[in-house]
């Protein structure tokens, strides 16, 4: 793959010149996303963003480049395999920031954080022993990049983690991996319930009332994609004590509606999708990398499968 011409949506010149190589031979354009035009797109071989802008016209790009771990906007345009072109995420710290994100409501609801901070308004000294992460079950549904630092950092700590995928290969970090076809046979005895899950055809909806059934009282979180939970779903297995509380930091309609019942919820907490927050400078490194990795013909380690969306 030959490229020359890089469209990269956003005016980020100044953070390219920090990190661009001396070597490089490509000529970039940066134009804001929304200012992108049909004449752009025909001169760039490859562009690079974290949206698609609008006119997005594969046949006329050999490399797509986004900022985002996730690439559910980008495979929302048909024609990545009639054109060949080729689809590349950014990796980079997203499963430590995640795995952070998730130990830090997990501990504050082992250590009893909320419950001694109401005895303490009241002056009241009641102790409640706190619980051991090496005496939790945890599954996590989706054991790529994300979901195994998610499980190297819980096992670190002694946590049983157990892993959900759709081929169910075993990985490292994780006692066991089932497919998501038999995740009922692990679901029962999980104390916290993770989603890394990426926005696929197949994880649409995923968890609907068949596979909260099998919850027993366990706490859920989400840090994958919100189109991969039935809300109303969810409610219900929170109403009949299946899930006991939800972390979400993504839902299906973002910003979360103003009338949506999961704002009032004593049992639900949610954030404004920042669990793993792109760093621009770790984006544009990643980046380099990969066209360094093209112009070698290396194997590409963050290439997308656009057959599976992931």
């Amino acid at each position: 793959m030959k490229i020359n011409n890089i469209l990269v949506a956003g005016l980020y010149e100044e953070i390219f010149q920090k990190h661009m190589p001396q070597t490089i031979c490509q000529n970039f354009r940066f134009v804001a996303i929304d200012e992108i035009t049909e004449v752009d797109l025909e001169w760039a071989d490859a562009y690079v963003g974290s949206a698609p802008a609008s006119h997005f016209d594969l046949s006329k790009l050999q490399w797509v480049h986004s900022f985002n771990a996730g690439v559910n906007n980008y495979l929302a345009i048909d024609g990545w395999e009639k054109n060949n072109v080729v689809l590349t995420r950014t990796i980079c710290t997203f499963g430590q920031r995640i795995s952070e994100y998730c130990l830090s409501y997990i501990l504050r609801d082992l250590q009893h954080q909320k419950y001694f901070e109401e005895l303490q308004e009241e002056k009241k000294w009641v102790r409640n022993p706190p619980v051991m992460l090496k005496d939790q079950a945890l599954v996590v549904f989706g054991t790529g990049e994300i979901g195994q630092e998610v499980a190297r950092s819980f096992s670190f700590f002694g946590t049983n983690v157990y892993g959900v995928s759709q081929s169910g290969a075993q990985k490292e970090y994780f006692q066991k991996v089932v497919t998501t076809t038999s995740a009922a046979t692990i679901l029962p005895e999980a104390d916290w319930v993770i989603s890394t899950l990426p926005l696929t055809n197949e994880t649409k909806g995923l968890f609907n009332s068949e596979l909260f059934s099998h919850f027993n009282d366990a706490a859920f979180i989400n840090v994958g994609r919100g189109a991969t939970v039935d809300e109303g779903a969810l409610i219900a297995a929170l109403n009949n004590g299946k899930i006991r509380k939800a972390v979400l930091d993504v839902v299906t309609i973002e910003p979360l509606p103003d009338g949506s019942p999961l704002w009032v919820r004593e049992d639900v907490t949610i954030t404004p999708h920042i669990s793993a927050i792109t760093d621009l400078d770790e984006a544009v490194t990643c980046f380099f990398d990969t066209l360094k990795k093209i112009e070698q013909n290396e194997a590409l380690l963050n290439k997308v499968d656009v057959s599976k969306g992931y």
